[in-house]
């Protein structure tokens, strides 16, 4: 199957049309306007050393729905321990670094470029992409990125320089977006560690309705602040 190339127009082919593997297109370049059209349709970027830019929608999609969103005993005892102060927007670009540098099981390098941090940067810059902290006497042990629009949050990384770190900022962004009525977390593709909280896999189709339907609300626009503590936060979750 031929895959598409990009050209200086930000439109992208239509994501049903994917490879098996998920590609949609390929080339083009991460600025923060073709990502948001990217994102705008079900697709993201994904580097793969030695290939031109890839961008993906693949099928089945991951995703999690924060209402049904399942936070464990352990990491409730965790989070009620305190030691943990969870901000947002407070370190966007040393997070998505953090992220590049975290070391990843059957990967040795990194996919998040320099081209990725400045197109996310920017993003972030203009009130769209996020950062979720994890604070621990004045350091940041942890957090997550990603870009938010309508209501949907797409997660895109997460590192913990601390035990639980990153599950702490995770779990307590998912309190948030029920507080703020968010429809779904597009987790991308499937891992154990987000299967724990809840994550499910949908078709492609699902996910893209579920994505159109989203779209159609107002963006909360950043820099994000978190209202509740991450305890409270939690208890807006299913205990599992």
């Amino acid at each position: 199957m031929r895959v598409p190339l990009l050209t200086s127009k930000l439109d992208f082919p239509p994501p049903e049309r994917a490879t098996p593997e998920g590609i949609v297109a390929v080339g083009g370049e991460a600025s923060p306007e073709r990502l948001l059209a990217g994102y705008r349709r079900g697709i993201f970027p994904w580097p793969h050393e030695g290939l031109p830019l890839l961008w993906f929608s693949p099928d089945p999609r991951f995703v999690l729905p924060p209402r049904e969103a399942h936070i464990p005993h352990s990491l409730r005892k965790r989070v009620r321990r305190g030691g943990i102060e969870v901000r947002a927007d407070t370190a966007f670009a040393d997070v998505m670094r953090a992220c590049s540098e975290t070391p990843r099981p059957g990967q040795s390098g990194t996919w998040i470029t320099e081209e990725l941090i400045a197109g996310y940067t920017a993003l972030h810059a203009a009130g769209i992409a996020h950062s979720i902290e994890s604070w621990s006497d004045g350091e940041l042990v942890g957090g997550l990125y990603g870009v938010s629009l309508g209501r949907m949050f797409f997660g895109e990384s997460m590192f913990a320089r601390a035990p639980d770190a990153s599950k702490v900022a995770f779990a307590t962004l998912l309190g948030h977006l029920v507080a703020w009525d968010f429809a779904l977390v597009d987790c991308q593709v499937y891992t154990d560690h987000l299967e724990r909280f809840g994550a499910v896999e949908w078709p492609r189709r699902e996910f893209l309705r579920a994505l159109r339907t989203a779209l159609d609300a107002p963006t909360k626009m950043g820099p994000w602040r978190f209202e509740l503590e991450p305890a409270q936060a939690i208890d807006q979750l299913i205990p599992r």
